[in-house]
């Protein structure tokens, strides 16, 4: 068949509706628009690896850059070969090996209760209205459920079209399957220090590490680091030589970057206090115009504060989970807050940490 006959064929499909259903697949597959079945692999793809503690940052059922970077991290921990993330967005890497099966359902139906809505309130955006308050809540309880269930909240609507602007107890929305994040719970992770009063960025660091708590075997040794590669935007904790979890991260900017080099975990300090400076954060000079945050959520240093012997410099969470990996921080390095109590899980006061 010549090129006219072929194209008068193709001419005649069209015209009798024979070639519909191949152009809704190709419509379908146009980037930017995924379908359900797709986004729901995405989404188990990225609940696998959360649960595996190599985690893709906020779950929004795509093939994000941070997915592919933790799944190459996940393979490179069990000794197989890393794939090449490719240029275009939204691309399903090879998921052959992975027991994605075990993520079953992807979602699930959870029903909002009161507890969660205890940590939610107003929340002024003026830092001084901010300092006059005892905890620093959500925004709202969508903002809540999603940090919750490390979702991206517009992806959260999307699975809930319509039910997230007035969230009450009862109501029931579908949310990614993975281990709640309960801010409530904080105070209980292990290890770590008391709740502190005294703003962390303003401690002295201490010259020796803390004193083992009662039951630890004082004796035991450790090999567990933590390094930080400030080009990917991602955190290894490592096992002697062994990776055995990653996480998202944002890093300090070329004006305020992050201290290249080898240091050490001083502290953990659990809902910390926060002395916001901005001419000690932008410029690295303390002044007397400051304010005192409290503890809460939507402090900027999160629900976790994980010191190194630098001070005013730190492993943190974030009062906005949006920014991981996407803006820059003041030099410390910033994690989600499912991500950093994860960490705290992880790691003791003299653990060492390399930047680089």
């Amino acid at each position: 068949m010549n090129a006219v006959h072929c194209f008068a064929a193709i001419v005649l499909l069209v015209l009798t509706g024979v070639l519909p259903a191949e152009a809704k697949r190709k419509a379908a597959s146009k980037p930017g628009r995924p379908t359900k079945v797709e986004i729901q692999a995405a989404t188990r793809l990225q609940v696998f690896l959360d649960r595996a503690n190599f985690t893709p940052g906020r779950i929004d059922g795509r093939y994000n850059d941070f997915t592919w970077k933790a799944l190459a991290l996940y393979r490179e921990s069990r000794g197989e070969q890393q794939q090449v993330a490719p240029r275009q967005r939204n691309v399903q890497p090879d998921v052959k090996g992975l027991d994605l099966a075990t993520v079953e359902p992807v979602f699930i139906p959870y029903t909002v209760t009161e507890a969660d809505l205890q940590s939610v309130g107003n929340l002024p955006r003026q830092l001084a209205q901010q300092a006059k308050l005892k905890f620093l809540p959500y925004r709202d309880a969508a903002d809540a459920i999603a940090e919750k269930f490390h979702s991206d909240i517009h992806f959260l609507e999307q699975l809930n079209p319509g039910k997230l602007k007035a969230i009450k107890a009862g109501d029931q929305v579908m949310v990614p399957n993975v281990e709640a994040f309960e801010v409530a719970s904080v105070k209980d992770i292990q290890p770590g220090s008391e709740t502190a009063r005294q703003p962390v960025n303003e401690m002295e660091y201490q010259t020796e590490t803390e004193a083992p708590k009662p039951g630890e075997n004082a004796g035991a040794p450790r090999n567990v680091s933590i390094k930080i590669d400030t080009k990917t935007n991602m955190l290894g904790v490592f096992d002697a030589e062994k990776l055995i979890a990653a996480y998202p991260v944002t890093v300090g900017s070329q004006h305020t970057a992050s201290p290249i080099g080898d240091w050490k975990v001083m502290r953990i300090t659990k809902m910390p206090t926060f002395r916001y400076d901005k001419e000690m954060l932008q410029h690295g000079k303390r002044s007397g115009n400051f304010y005192l945050l409290p503890p809460g959520p939507r402090n900027p240093v999160g629900v976790m504060w994980i010191a190194l012997n630098k001070k005013g410099i730190g492993i943190h969470g974030t009062e906005n989970p949006d920014s991981i990996g996407r803006a820059a921080s003041h030099g410390c390095v910033r994690l989600a807050n499912w991500d950093v109590v994860r960490l705290a899980t992880k790691i003791k006061p003299g653990d060492s940490v390399s930047i680089h």
